[in-house]
């Protein structure tokens, strides 16, 4: 029997978390490359919040997911067949590969990233990919980070936080609070990757802790989560401060429009910036991201943390666990 290609669709716009009732599997033949293409047979999927909002019919930087559309979202995998000068047999790409066995690789704007030789798969979707691309990007250049700077960072035990907080340090920031949902988070955040404080916020006063840890006002603030904890720290703000808004991850399961932040006009009287960023802007100058997360990682400067979950079946609960906290780190599905 032919080998066919599993592919999760997008059965109905979800409403909260995605369940069974928003994710169908079907079986297609699986595609055969065209003049140009390589097909590429999927093996690590990356979880990324982003993909929960890709879900909801709602504009965007990216259409929405259609329904009956494969669900989309960036992976890696090994090209299999090719008919492409661009791609060999054997190598590894990544890019928009979606939620299925294969995908096809084209080339133009249908690219994908051929890894080089002895790149972990999991550092290529980590610290080398979107995450610690958008953690270096949104930092230095959205954030505009300043020697001596105090840097609060939100969903800091997650792939995006964890790389930011770590890079503050590297940069030259005098203070960096991390902001996490368990004790074992904050613990990481503190003993292995050098944040200064973590403070849990399901547990903590986290308007009361902040201003302890940060007596003369937050400098930078990378928030991926929006919501109470953005409120909370642009009341903080400090003179000429700058809020990077990378993700509101608190928000996406909400229904309707979510509340707006009432101290936005802390921002006022303090001189400050709030600014929103989409990494795909940067994609021209990911090699200069790269070749610096591959120094610090090979000066033992830089650390990382995966959750796999095993199959593709599991990919819509490796999704949810972004929205229930239950990974530390970045969350890859392996097929």
């Amino acid at each position: 029997m032919a080998e066919m290609n599993r592919r999760l669709l997008l059965a109905a716009r979800p409403t909260g978390m995605v369940d069974a009732s928003i994710v169908r599997q079907d079986e297609v033949a699986v595609p055969e490359p065209g003049a140009g293409q390589a097909l590429v047979r999927v093996q690590f999927l990356s979880i990324d919040p982003t993909i929960r909002t890709w879900m909801d019919d709602a504009p965007g930087y990216l259409p929405p997911i259609g329904i009956g559309e494969v669900i989309r979202g960036a992976g890696i995998g090994e090209v299999v067949a090719s008919t492409s000068d661009r791609y060999a047999v054997g190598d590894m790409v990544f890019g928009m590969v979606g939620w299925q066995d294969y995908a096809l690789a084209g080339e133009g704007q249908g690219a994908r990233q051929v890894l080089p030789a002895g790149v972990e798969p999991a550092l290529a979707l980590n610290l080398f990919g979107v995450n610690g691309m958008t953690a270096y990007f949104g930092l230095l250049d959205v954030g505009q980070l300043r020697q001596g700077d105090t840097v609060v960072v939100s969903g800091a035990a997650g792939a995006t936080g964890s790389a930011v907080g770590q890079v503050a340090r590297l940069k030259g920031a005098a203070k960096v609070v991390g902001l996490a949902g368990t004790d074992e988070k904050c613990r990481w955040i503190v003993d292995e990757l050098g944040f200064d404080e973590a403070i849990n916020y399901k547990t903590e006063p986290i308007g009361r802790r902040l201003r302890q840890a940060c007596p003369n006002g937050i400098d930078l603030y990378f928030d991926n989560v929006g919501g109470e904890i953005l409120d909370i720290c642009l009341g903080q703000i400090a003179l000429r401060g700058r809020v990077v808004l990378c993700g509101a991850i608190s928000t996406y399961n909400e229904a309707g429009r979510p509340a707006g932040p009432g101290n936005y006009r802390a921002l006022i009287g303090r001189r400050g910036r709030m600014e929103g960023f989409i990494i795909l802007d940067y994609a021209d100058r990911f090699p200069e991201a790269q070749a610096a997360m591959f120094g610090w990682l090979a000066e033992g400067k830089l650390h990382h943390a995966e959750h796999v979950v095993q199959g593709l079946a599991s990919a819509p609960d490796a999704l949810n666990l972004l929205f229930t906290g239950g990974n530390t780190g970045k969350v890859i599905v392996a097929l």
